[in-house]
């Protein structure tokens, strides 16, 4: 871990990129597994798991910001002679999009009938898509070998999509209203960073990441403590059993419900501090997003080998092989200065 000296600007994009993988790996896996009773011989539905693994997150994000002692670095008001750290006005709307993305994350592994490589391909091809448009919105240049990652990450989609061609993909209704909502949170939260945070300044980048950080988890634990007060309807039901009768289940079961939170943390805050490089958006997605969908490949090798999923097909396999060429290019930079 570093001193809490260090700025965002002593790391490599690519150690976050490390850092975003080996959190995915687990976080994913772990996810598909209990949702589908693969784990303590139970099936936990995807929102049941919403609160302990919020709760994990939440202290996993306290606990890291606090080490790395970033704290400082927030937005401070004085309450009752004592220093806050709090966010602004902007930073709390991109928190309250970090916490549908997290979200929604977590609900995207839970679909039955939906792999896990394919549910990634179509939320990070969703974002890919978006980046050079934020990109064009905030006047960045975009630089070509920027342009030819993003075309061979998107070309990885097209692959995912020709195996379902004919067959509906197998979405649900509530699977295309989860990746609508995340992509909609996507698209507000990486406008907010491009024009206010990705910059030269390391300062405003930590400020940006901790403040944002400081709101997304807590405000999806608030949402969901007032759904399972509210109680109606079945997303509320199955909310509230997870703030109740969830802490029945096998010790097994709630144990993968809190390392499943602390690695969703964990891809949170790799994955924004992916996202604030000042590089441009069309740099940075795909980095962020080819290290999530080679985490999804090995998460399903990982299920296929402990809780007898299944391997990944052929076609994600051909995806993921373009996800490692998008890659390559985007090392261009890092070998020219060399």
């Amino acid at each position: 871990m570093a001193s809490s000296g260090h700025k965002l600007s002593d790391y490599s994009i690519w150690g976050f990129a490390f850092g975003y993988f080996a959190s995915y790996v687990p976080y994913s896996a772990l996810t598909k597994a209990v949702s589908s009773g693969q784990i303590g011989n139970q099936k936990v539905p995807g929102v049941e798991l919403l609160p302990i693994s919020a709760t994990a997150s939440l202290v996993g994000m306290f606990a890291f910001i606090t080490l790395m002692g970033w704290w400082r670095h927030a937005t401070h008001s004085t309450v009752a002679g004592r220093s806050i750290p709090r966010p602004t006005r902007w930073t709390f709307l991109s928190g309250l999009c970090t916490s549908a993305i997290i979200a929604t994350t977590t609900l995207a592994y839970t679909f039955e009938g939906i792999s896990i490589v394919f549910m990634m391909l179509l939320l990070r091809g969703g974002v890919l898509i978006l980046a050079p448009f934020i990109d064009a919105l905030s006047g960045r240049r975009v630089r070509w070998f920027s342009m030819i990652g993003l075309l061979l990450s998107l070309s990885a989609l097209v692959v995912a999509f020709l195996e379902g061609k004919g067959q509906g993909f197998g979405l649900t209704q509530l699977a295309i209203l989860d990746v609508a909502v995340y992509l909609l949170s996507y698209f507000i939260r990486l406008q907010f960073m491009s024009r206010l945070a990705k910059s030269d300044d390391a300062d405003q980048r930590t400020r940006y990441f901790v403040e944002e950080q400081m709101v997304g988890t807590p405000a999806l634990l608030v949402f969901l403590a007032a759904c399972a007060l509210i109680d109606h309807g079945d997303f509320m039901h199955l909310v509230r059993a997870g703030f109740t009768s969830f802490l029945s289940r096998s010790p097994t079961i709630i144990a993968t419900g809190i390392v499943i939170g602390i690695c969703s943390q964990g891809t949170g805050i790799f994955g924004g501090l992916i996202l604030l490089d000042k590089r441009e958006n069309t740099y940075c997605v795909p980095v962020n997003r080819c290290s999530s969908i080679l985490a999804g490949v090995a998460a399903s090798y990982l299920g296929m080998a402990f809780f007898s999923g299944k391997p990944p097909s052929s076609y994600e396999l051909a995806g993921a092989g373009l996800i490692v060429a998008a890659i390559l290019v985007l090392t261009v930079p890092l070998l020219r200065r060399r």
